[in-house]
């Protein structure tokens, strides 16, 4: 499964299209391939590239919204298993 967008590009659920956009830029600056000689940088790259994609049609982001929601109401431990495990990936990385 993806991790989260919103994790991935570092913005809030309820950011605005143009903070997203923003995050989006700087974030593709940071990792784009011709810029960061990093190994991994193509792919964290490509994972931003998917977010972004996602988050920036308003209909794929509507339906993936409600999705979190569904998911935190349905299967709340599951929810925040992964939101934890999440959050301590990227604080040990």
């Amino acid at each position: 499964t993806m991790r989260d967008p919103y994790e991935i590009l570092g913005v809030s659920p309820s950011a605005p299209a143009e903070d997203i956009k923003v995050a989006y830029r700087k974030a593709a600056r940071l990792y784009h391939p011709d810029k960061n000689p990093d190994p991994a940088a193509a792919e964290r790259f490509r994972s931003i590239q998917s977010a972004y994609e996602l988050l920036a049609d308003d209909a794929r982001r509507r339906d993936y919204d409600l999705l979190r929601q569904r998911n935190l109401i349905d299967d709340p431990l599951q929810e925040a298993s992964s939101l934890w495990a999440s959050y301590i990936e990227k604080v040990i990385s």
